[in-house]
């Protein structure tokens, strides 16, 4: 299969400051410029999910990377996951302090094969193992930090590269004053990440209610042939929200390079393009 390329990215399901709503969505529009960038080149869809999360997690105002808040004791903890739909491998990185690119690593983890979800300290030791530096923690808490309450937040990626191959990937810091060692489902795979060969999920909201659900798992359980695919992505909102009473979004992608994404909260930033098509933004 070939000519199905497809990227589409979130910026995190939650309340946006109208102020900040343009800023978000051109966020949105340069992850996207540098995963499509990867896709136009060849690249795979691992690729192109890295570099857009990337640039997501180098952007303060998502709540990822240099822009997460603050847990209880003040300091910055950091989750991500990455799934290769191709191949079946996932990798995942969970409450670190002295990472600053979270996806980075658990690309690295999906690549060595051994694990998938490496935690704290060991999760920073393999990263040191692997070519990657650490850095001081306080180099993470960005000055609005302190300022900003995010109850959720989560920025993500699904990608379909030029041979039809899927990957998805998801970052967050999590909620503002959270317990330290504190997970939600972005370093889960099959709640907050998942990916097959056909389609692939990459979800935000409160991490606890889209665990209780496996969400991005179950978004792709309920895909039947011919169903549009935003249509299922508003069946599994609306069982979320039925389930738990919570918040929360998804974005989703396919082999035929269709892409679809839902929400029930009062914003979600999201951004796509196909081939063939113009780049959309949509808040």
């Amino acid at each position: 299969m070939s000519g199905a390329a497809a990227l589409i990215v979130h910026g995190g399901a939650g309340s946006v400051a109208e102020d900040t709503v343009r800023a978000r969505l051109s966020g949105c529009r340069q992850a996207v410029e540098a995963g499509w960038a990867v896709l136009m080149h060849g690249g795979s869809a691992v690729a192109a999910v890295e570099s857009a999360v990337v640039i997501l997690e180098d952007n303060p105002l998502f709540n990822a990377g240099i822009g997460s808040p603050l847990n209880s004791d003040g300091q910055v903890e950091l989750d991500a996951s990455i799934m290769d739909g191709a191949q079946g491998y996932a990798g995942a990185v969970a409450a670190v302090k002295r990472i600053k690119n979270p996806i980075r690593l658990a690309l690295r983890i999906m690549q060595d094969k051994r694990h998938i979800l490496l935690v704290a300290e060991g999760a920073e030791r393999f990263a040191i193992s692997h070519g990657i530096s650490p850095c001081d923690p306080r180099d993470l808490i960005h000055p609005s930090a302190r300022r900003r309450k995010p109850r959720y937040g989560t920025v993500g990626c699904v990608a379909v590269d030029q041979s039809g191959r899927i990957a998805a990937a998801t970052s967050t810091g999590g909620t503002a004053g959270k317990h330290p060692g504190r997970v939600g489902d972005s370093a889960l795979i099959g709640c907050g990440t998942y990916a097959t060969h056909e389609i692939g999920v990459s979800c935000t909201g409160m991490g606890e209610a889209i665990i209780h659900v496996v969400l991005a798992k179950t978004v792709v359980d309920l895909m039947q042939p011919g169903v549009p695919i935003q249509v299922t992505a508003k069946h599994a909102i609306g069982l979320l929200a039925e389930k738990t009473g919570d918040e929360g979004g998804v974005i989703v992608a396919n082999n035929c390079g269709d892409v679809g994404y839902a929400r029930n909260a009062t914003h979600m930033p999201v951004c796509w393009v196909r081939d063939g098509g113009d780049m959309v933004t949509d808040i």
